[in-house]
């Protein structure tokens, strides 16, 4: 599944003020998902929170990937929000998380929900791209940013 298969402008946010946590930033993003998926944000937050009470997805170098599993989800769906002042976020490093991409799926594809997760992973390995992305002035922006990235990686 390519990253705008995924996401769309409409899941796309920066955050660039208010007091952010972690929990605030996950309710932000289950919202988002929970439109594209066309379930209560309340069960994706859930779905979201549980993962994240197993083991943090912060996965270092500024990036974390919240993920779960829904019965009620039909297809897998995408939302990114960058942080650029970042957030506390218990990622591996210790360090706080800017750039955060949450994808919720159903129970029954799990196969294609790792393969959606290594390809994010792989798209936001890069420093210098992290950078780039951290920099667009718009949701539009950025979500035009990952989609190029993800063409150029996948190529």
């Amino acid at each position: 599944m390519r990253l705008n298969d995924l996401l769309s402008p409409q899941r796309v946010a920066i955050q660039n003020g208010g007091s952010l946590d972690k929990h605030r930033l996950i309710q932000a993003l289950a919202t988002m998902l929970a439109d594209g998926a066309g379930v209560a944000p309340t069960l994706v937050a859930q779905a979201l929170e549980a993962r994240e009470a197993r083991q943090s997805t912060g996965i270092g170098e500024g990036v974390a990937i919240p993920h779960g599993f829904m019965a009620e989800v039909q297809h897998q769906v995408g939302a990114l929000i960058t942080v650029p002042k970042g957030v506390a976020f218990d990622a591996i490093d210790g360090e706080d998380v800017h750039i955060v991409i949450a994808v919720i799926g159903p129970k029954h594809a799990s196969g294609e929900h790792l393969k959606t997760l290594a390809r994010i992973s792989r798209v936001l390995r890069s420093s210098a791209f992290r950078e780039r992305l951290l920099a667009a002035p718009t949701a539009v922006a950025a979500f035009d940013a990952l989609v190029a990235e993800d063409e150029a990686c996948h190529r």
